[in-house]
């Protein structure tokens, strides 16, 4: 047997095995892939949930209602209950053990279309993305085993089968991110299953970076500031209840000089409890400052 003939007959055995943990979740126009993790409970993204309750299509062509158990959308997570039936639950790997140029294959199910298998390599590693509402993912894998819209949310596994990372980000040109199924992500996804989803401050806001606000705010002969220009606020959310508007540019937080999503976020998490957080922001010529209460 020629080694692409031993190629093949290994991906074919890791889709055997691995294929029926691998599930689509939400329905047939619109979802993701997700993983069976432990008898009654599948693991995948949060940017994959459309509302609490869900869908979720096994290989076997069998369906199942879906409820959410946990959610943490900054990390892309979230764990729901369901009949898993006769799906065995996948077993961890070792994502630290990976190097670059290590083989792996992805797996999917794109919104319970039917499993799709690629191989690829890790291409690079500690990656990092922003999540769905703009935090940092840091630690990520970087790989090359093409994947199908749908499949986020579905494993990289090793070539024993083995899980290590949770597929989540397109890169382009031929390149993806998956989140490593590391000992934090273990610990993440026992609380989400526990119903422990984290609790997290947020203001509310859609943010366009400083280049952006610097551009505009030239282009309409005002003078350039570094800062988040605010794009839209969310109706009943913390910054709303503030007097947040629409082409506010953020400046500080918390006392603290803000040019970068990430500034924002750790002037967010400084403040501790029910204490207002405040918030600096220029209208126009006019500099002001809000106190923004806890959600």
């Amino acid at each position: 047997m020629g080694a692409l003939e031993e190629l093949g007959q290994a991906i074919s055995e890791i889709a055997d095995k691995v294929g029926p943990s691998t599930v689509g979740v939400g329905n047939r126009w619109r979802g993701g892939s997700g993983i069976v993790i432990d008898p009654g409970k599948m693991l995948t993204n949060a940017h994959n949930l459309h509302g609490d309750e869900m869908t979720v299509y096994f290989a076997d062509g069998r369906e199942a209602p879906a409820r959410v158990l946990g959610v943490d959308a900054d990390s892309d997570l979230a764990v729901l209950g369901v009949d898993t039936g006769g799906a065995t639950p996948l077993s961890w790997g070792e994502p630290g053990a990976l190097k670059i140029g290590g083989a792996v294959v992805a797996l999917g199910n794109p919104a319970g279309r039917g499993p799709r298998v690629t191989f690829g390599f890790i291409s690079g590693i500690g990656r990092s993305f922003r999540g769905p509402r703009g935090r940092s993912i840091g630690g990520s894998l970087e790989h090359t085993a093409p994947l199908a819209p749908g499949s986020s949310g579905g494993p990289i596994v090793d070539t024993e089968g083995r899980l290590l990372g949770i597929n989540t980000n397109r890169l382009g040109g031929g390149f993806y991110l998956a989140i490593p199924a590391d000992e934090a992500l273990r610990d993440k996804v026992t609380a989400l299953g526990r119903g422990q989803s984290p609790s997290r401050r947020r203001l509310g806001v859609g943010l366009a970076p400083a280049r952006v606000a610097r551009r505009l705010r030239r282009a309409v002969g005002l003078s350039e500031r570094d800062g988040l220009l605010v794009r839209e606020v969310e109706e009943g959310s913390p910054a709303a209840a503030a007097g947040i508007a629409e082409g506010d540019l953020i400046v500080a937080a918390a006392g603290r000089p803000v040019t970068t999503a990430d500034d924002l976020f750790e002037a967010i998490g400084s403040v501790s409890g029910q204490a207002p957080l405040e918030v600096g922001l220029v209208r126009g010529t006019e500099e002001r400052t809000v106190s923004v209460g806890a959600a």
